[in-house]
């Protein structure tokens, strides 16, 4: 059964890689109409730049190789972000604010999900050098504006802060084991086992992580989490933070959940994940990552999203797609030889039959070249 693809990896035929190509293309020009410039990193690198800084929470999901070349271990790129981090850092070497964007299939150990591809369509765009609350913003309303423009609504897009967590896992003194046990139990938003794992940790801390699953909702989350959270400068920054973006975007249906926590040793600030109605799983996800080119030789404020095109283009409105025409075999004809490549520079997709084929198996033809006298005219064409 040599025909069969190793579990969580699919083809897509041709209807599906049509859609997710319109789809790649209309995301792209979005961006592109934003400033943010398209880079192409390679599938394979050295596995210390694919893991270095913000990509170390991939190395589980990493396929690794040996380089016939070097002798030296190869990845296969999991997650685009951290290239970008190498080619902003080590390649452009810009001073100021660098937008860049892209799309591309990546590769994973393991699915997300039990209904995730292993090969997901990475797409997404991170914007560098700006450490400002107004680049979380941007960025934010530029995956919404995404959304929009393929009339994918959002309904909902969760805001958190990595920083809360780490303020108080600092104050408290969890030790490392015991803080990734507690980030765990708060991203299951697993109450009893929090309970139980912070058992022996200080008064107020202990209550405040208790506290944090409970601390979702509406942006007046934001005032109650002020008023219940200890008074850690960490706590109050990055509230402040979340009070901000919030007061910049009223047209976006923003909400809060501090315990959302994905990613937590890629990101160091606000962290966002767009939801889509009737879909449970986050559909689009991103935040802020300062530093992360620091390895490449430059650390640099960093923030930005991505999504998977192939889940995206399950869920996305199939729109009205005009079919192809169908046309005779040309042969010496040469009149009816200029009429197609006309038709194909208008961007009409023409299939030409071949010498013995009658019908056409490919792409669906709702339009026929038919003679009228010394002239080529287009028919619709009947159904049965």
């Amino acid at each position: 059964m040599n025909w069969l693809l190793p579990e969580y990896l699919a083809d897509a035929l041709p209807a599906e890689a049509a859609r997710i190509e319109r789809l790649r293309r209309n995301v792209l020009d979005h961006f592109r109409a934003h400033g943010f410039e398209y880079v192409m990193p390679p599938m394979l690198e050295y596995l210390e730049s694919l893991l270095t800084g913000a990509g170390q929470d991939l190395n589980l999901r990493t396929f690794k190789l040996v380089d016939q070349l070097s002798g030296r271990t190869l990845g296969v790129r999991a997650d685009i972000t951290p290239q970008a981090a190498r080619i902003d850092a080590h390649l452009l070497n810009h001073q100021g604010v660098t937008r860049l964007c892209y799309c591309d299939s990546v590769l994973h150990t393991l699915p997300a999900s039990i209904s995730a591809s292993r090969e997901p369509v990475q797409i997404g765009a991170e914007l560098y050098g700006h450490a400002g609350i107004e680049a979380d913003l941007a960025v934010i309303r530029l995956m919404a504006g995404a959304f929009a423009g393929i009339k994918l609504p959002v309904s909902r897009i969760d805001l958190g802060h990595v920083g809360i967590f780490r303020a108080l896992a600092e104050a408290a003194g969890l030790p490392a084991d015991a803080e990734e046990n507690v980030l765990s139990l708060l991203q299951a938003k697993d109450v009893p086992g929090l309970v139980e794992a912070c058992a022996g940790v200080a008064s107020p801390y202990r209550e405040a992580l208790q506290r944090l699953p409970q601390l979702y909702g509406g942006i007046e989350v934001i005032d109650r989490a002020a008023a219940e959270l200890p008074a850690l400068p960490g706590i109050a920054a990055a509230l402040d933070g979340l009070r901000h973006l919030v007061a910049g975007a009223p047209e976006l249906p923003l909400s809060i959940d501090l315990s959302d926590l994905r990613g937590y040793h890629y990101h160091n600030g606000i962290v966002f994940a767009a939801y889509c109605p009737g879909y449970p799983a986050a559909i689009a996800q991103g935040g802020r990552y300062d530093g992360a080119g620091k390895a490449f030789g430059r650390a640099r404020p960093a923030t930005g999203f991505s999504m998977d095109l192939r889940e995206v283009a399950r869920l996305a409105p199939a729109g009205r797609t005009q079919g192809a025409i169908l046309a005779p075999h040309a042969g010496g004809d040469r009149t009816l030889a200029a009429h197609v490549a006309a038709l194909r520079g208008q961007g009409e997709a023409v299939v030409e039959l071949l010498p013995g084929e009658t019908a056409c198996e490919g792409p669906q033809c709702d339009r026929k070249l038919v003679r009228l006298g010394e002239q080529w005219i287009i028919e619709a064409i009947q159904e049965d």
